[in-house]
């Protein structure tokens, strides 16, 4: 998931490689992609969604993007931010943990050129604020992707999820992240 034109297809390839299926989602002509990818002898199939600022489309790519999180019910959300503009990445962020309660990661992407603006953005704090991987990443390059596509953070992820749902805390988070991006 993500924003349009934040690298959520760089990502996406970087993690599936060359097995992927192009398709067009049934009764319309917007495309998603799904692929498949390896880590540790373990498959997971991973989908490539059209860009949405919201989870209140305003537009027919928006529609399928929602729809696809819904009838996906997916094991975990990667959920791609351009390190650029990390508010509007975020709003999305919130939206998926108050309506779906999925188990999410943050791709900070395009970190190199948040870093060349001289934004400066806290990790640490920024993990320990929403209890969630975030993780920086240059998907053009490849920088991040190996630790994106860690197995053992994501069935962590998913693990903690199912203890402690993302939507009961979302004020506290709200409330703390003031001063995380610079």
């Amino acid at each position: 998931m993500g924003n349009p034109n934040v690298g959520k297809s760089v990502v996406f390839s970087r993690l599936t490689g060359a097995n992927v299926i192009v398709s067009n989602y049934p009764g319309t002509t917007v495309d998603y992609t799904k692929g498949y990818m390896k880590i540790k002898g373990e498959e997971a199939e991973v989908i490539d969604v059209p860009g949405t600022f919201s989870l209140e489309p305003k537009d027919v790519a928006e529609e399928i993007a929602l729809k696809m999180l819904r009838e996906e019910k997916p094991d975990v959300v990667i959920d791609v931010i351009d390190s650029t503009k990390l508010e509007r990445g975020l709003y999305l962020a919130f939206e998926i943990m108050e309506k779906f309660d999925y188990p999410l990661i943050i791709d900070l992407n395009m970190w190199d050129i948040a870093v060349g603006k001289g934004i400066e953005i806290d990790l640490k704090k920024l993990r320990e604020i929403l209890e969630i991987p975030v993780i920086p990443t240059v998907a053009i390059s490849g920088e991040g992707i190996k630790e994106l596509a860690d197995m053992e953070k994501i069935k962590k992820v998913i693990m903690t999820k199912e203890k402690k749902p993302m939507h009961e805390h979302l004020g506290e988070i709200l409330e703390r992240i003031e001063g995380v991006g610079k």
